[in-house]
């Protein structure tokens, strides 16, 4: 048995940041999401999101690629919901996630401030308090800079949408 601790932080978006994922959505998209990612023996610490985009803190072992994971379970749960649409009728008429997606690493010890983080994504969206690195979802690659180079500190302000509407 291999000993490992890789845990990653993933954000993904829905298909032109359309503001489609309400509490119905939620309450089907959430346990598919954790069922699914057990299935690729991917532990989901937290799972959470806002009404364009979805966080989670995973672990995910070394015999996986990121990417794969990734795909795998945007796919699917675009899949997944669409074929839901007859059974929750709030669902948008065609379910779909915007191409790529933000993943960054993290350590042990950091663990319970991302799944804070990500617990917290409703409080964190309707006070505008959001972490602007962490709502990044970008369709290009976009890697870390080159060694040396300067980075732009100036972090852009995300423009919130009204917070989703309590169907239940």
């Amino acid at each position: 048995m291999s000993f490992w601790r890789t845990y990653y932080h993933l954000i993904w978006a829905t298909h032109r940041r359309q503001a489609w994922i309400t509490p119905a959505m939620e309450a089907q998209l959430f346990p598919y999401l954790v069922q699914q990612a057990a299935a690729l023996e991917v532990s989901v610490l937290a799972v959470n999101g806002w009404t364009d985009h979805i966080h989670l803190v995973v672990a995910i072992p070394p015999k996986l690629s990121v990417a794969g994971v990734v795909q795998r379970l945007k796919g699917t749960s675009a899949h997944y919901l669409n074929d839901q649409v007859q059974a929750v009728p709030s669902l948008v008429p065609h379910f779909a996630w915007q191409e790529g997606y933000g993943v960054l690493t993290i350590g042990e010890r950091h663990c319970p401030i991302a799944v804070d983080y990500v617990q917290r994504q409703k409080e964190h969206h309707a006070a505008q308090q959001t972490n602007a690195w962490l709502e990044r979802t970008e369709e290009e690659d976009v890697g870390p800079h080159p060694l040396g180079a300067a980075i732009d500190a100036q972090q852009t302000k995300l423009r919130e949408g009204p917070p989703p509407i309590d169907e239940g």
